[in-house]
């Protein structure tokens, strides 16, 4: 342990695009460091990829490890996982992190079984402890009832997974940084499954992480039918449209417009909930929206504990009338 240093970020590439959650954790990563003394490194696997090393250091990366070869050109556990493995016990982290997303969380508890350490998933919350200098991982716990936070004192690297959104990433800035070339010894044995094709699925035109402006519906909504509403006064405001667990659980909206613990953490600048009571496992993935207006019929609905602005009343009535004066105060030119 004492040999363990540095932060390291697993980041996730698919067809040479670094996956935005990667990014999100290096700008983390960057004040773990900090606060340790220590370098942030990132580790970046597949081929032909070493051209995007650079965007990693200008976002906070001191130093970029690249492993390159054909064998990573798509994700396959087995290779990935072995290229972890020599990395983690060539350089011997302090700290590494990496993405809840479907590679990350199918690879990081496989890295921990393999070099025999812990694995915190799902972390809302990373931070340094000023006085043992541990790595305090928070995450909800108990069906999101309470937040638990997690220390791992015997073993390294201390490993936790964040999902997209929670962090947030350092704008872009011209740095200098190391890139190192890792070899790893592969076998043919290696791949041990064979890929015939690639199917790419057609998903929404946008993301819902990255929009600036989200109109949410949930249960109090009634019918699938709101959402159209919904989306008449996203379009007005140049936004989209997303749902709390209910409104996809009720097949009304899919599961990648989904807010919440099980579905994805947004920061708008902008988070209109409509019809939705606020149920600490929505508000985990959206009270760090910048500015939260809430629309619910109930006035002791949770939802207005975290909101900027409280609106009690029907949503078929109000609604409407704020899609109107927006549309309004456009033709105006005053938005």
């Amino acid at each position: 342990m004492s040999e363990s240093k540095n932060v390291f970020v697993f980041c996730e590439q698919r067809d040479g695009l670094i996956a935005k959650v990667s990014i999100e954790l290096i700008g983390k990563g960057r004040e773990l460091a900090d606060a340790l003394g220590q370098k942030v490194v990132a580790v970046l696997l597949g081929h032909n990829i070493k051209d995007k090393a650079q965007l990693l250091i200008d976002h906070g990366a001191d130093e970029v490890l690249v492993v390159d070869h054909e064998m990573l050109a798509e994700y396959v556990t087995e290779p990935y996982a072995k290229a972890m493995t020599h990395v983690i016990r060539t350089y011997r982290p302090e700290i590494l992190l990496y993405g809840a997303t479907a590679i990350g969380r199918d690879l990081a508890p496989r890295i921990a079984a393999r070099i025999h350490t812990g694995l915190t998933a799902d972390c809302t919350g990373l931070e340094i402890d000023p006085e043992t200098k541990l790595l305090l991982m928070t995450r909800p716990a108990f069906g999101g009832n309470i937040m638990a936070t997690i220390v791992c004192e015997n073993h390294r690297p201390q490993m936790a997974t964040v999902r997209p959104g929670v962090m947030k990433a350092l704008d872009r800035m011209d740095r200098t940084g190391t890139v190192t070339e890792v070899p790893v010894d592969f076998k043919p044995e290696d791949m041990n499954v064979t890929i015939r094709s690639v199917v790419r699925e057609t998903k929404h035109k946008t993301d819902i992480t990255e929009a600036k402006i989200l109109v949410s519906g949930g249960r109090g909504l009634g019918k699938p039918e709101g959402f159209e509403m919904l989306k008449e006064l996203a379009d007005a405001l140049g936004g989209d449209i997303s749902s709390s667990r209910a409104g996809v659980d009720a097949g009304w909206q899919p599961k990648d417009r989904q807010v919440g613990q099980t579905g994805k953490t947004v920061r708008p600048n902008l988070y209109i909930a409509c019809g939705i009571s606020g149920a600490i496992q929505h508000l985990a993935g959206m009270e760090s929206s910048e500015y939260i207006i809430a629309i619910n019929k109930d006035a002791d609905a949770p939802i207005f504990d975290v909101a900027d602005l409280g609106i009690v009343g029907d949503v078929y009535a109000i609604v409407p009338k704020l899609t109107e004066a927006v549309r309004k105060y456009k033709e105006a030119g005053r938005l």
